[in-house]
């Protein structure tokens, strides 16, 4: 009976391993037929902040009113939206976007799909409010960024950028471009500086008796490397470049917000809302959740976010390696 069970395991096993490679060359297949055909498609996701506002206050009063009060609040409030809709008083719109940055500043592709829809429709009497939160990255990343945003400003809309967490660095290269900045009490705020670190390998690579060449074309085509040696005359190109770009960054902070001190903030340090509240790094301590739900009692909200579709064969190929995992415990990488 044992015997029986272990062969029939032993069947069972094999058969999984089978079809998952079947599965697997049938995948890698596909994707060879699609390669360079399908491409990644994305849509604009809209959600009516109002309703979700109302929708949670219904909610609630469901639960902690009787059944007659909560029957009198559904015809209260039935009545006020009659109402409302024959004055038609004119209520601006407020667009309200979300940027979460990394290194590499990846976010402003989809940011930039967002502002593009948005520039056809909202006009100087609407408003966008952009819920930023970045501790920086690569300078052509968020200058990008910050371009992005500079295009709603050339429209002349409103453009009000909240920190809850964090914006430093290139996060706050994008910060300073709005006409109002509003922080939480004890947000990351500034880090107006450049800084590039990166290890060198030569002496250990010559302690091994392993040569490193590299061939350029112009005396400064390459200034610090990670094998090779490096020179005085490379170090000193680099700072010359570092500081260009510092100078750069605060040139656009004193554009935009050309009440700062800039000799002041502009050190690498950083401060916490509240701090950078007297630096008039930002104009007021509030939060984001704050500042839309105000908002909400007086104008429409709508948020915003473009979403990326994954190809076809992409999600195929991430479900297979979801099935490999559960089934053996493993993951490929």
């Amino acid at each position: 009976m044992s015997q029986a069970l272990t062969q029939l395991g032993i069947f069972t096993a094999e058969a999984i391993i089978i079809s998952l490679l079947i599965l697997t060359l049938l995948v890698a297949f596909l994707a060879l037929l699609a390669k360079g055909k399908e491409k990644s498609r994305g849509r604009l996701v809209i959600k009516n902040l109002n309703h979700k506002y109302e929708d949670t206050k219904e909610a609630l009063l469901a639960e902690t009113l009787s059944k007659k009060q909560f029957k009198q609040f559904l015809k209260t409030r039935k009545a006020e939206e009659k109402a409302k809709t024959k004055i038609e008083q004119p209520c601006k719109n407020i667009f309200v976007l979300t940027f979460h940055g990394d290194m590499k500043a990846t976010a402003v592709s989809s940011l930039s799909e967002e502002i593009t829809a948005l520039l056809n429709i909202a006009t100087p009497a609407d408003e966008i409010v952009l819920r930023l939160e970045s501790a920086g990255g690569v300078v052509h990343g968020y200058g990008l960024a910050a371009a992005q945003l500079m295009r709603i400003r050339a429209k002349k809309i409103p453009l009000v950028i909240t920190i809850d967490k964090i914006a430093a660095s290139g996060g706050y290269m994008m910060a300073c471009v709005a006409d109002k900045i509003l922080s939480a009490p004890f947000a990351i705020v500034g880090s107006i500086g450049v800084v590039v670190q990166l290890p060198n390998f030569h002496r250990l690579l010559k302690d091994k008796h392993i040569d490193f060449e590299l061939h350029t074309a112009g005396e400064f085509k390459r200034t610090i490397t990670l094998f090779g040696e490096n020179t005085n005359e490379g170090r000193d190109k680099l700072q010359h470049e570092i500081e260009d770009i510092h100078v750069l960054f605060k040139n656009l902070i004193q554009e935009y917000r050309n009440h700062i001190d800039i000799a002041k903030v502009a050190t690498g340090e950083h401060w916490l809302g509240l701090q950078a509240l007297t630096l008039n790094l930002v104009d007021e301590i509030k939060t984001s959740d704050d500042y839309l739900f105000e908002q909400s009692k007086k104008a429409h909200l709508f948020e915003l976010g473009y979403e990326i579709k994954k190809p076809l064969m992409a999600r195929l190929s991430s479900g297979a390696s979801l099935l490999r995992e559960k089934l053996f415990g493993l993951s490929m990488l």
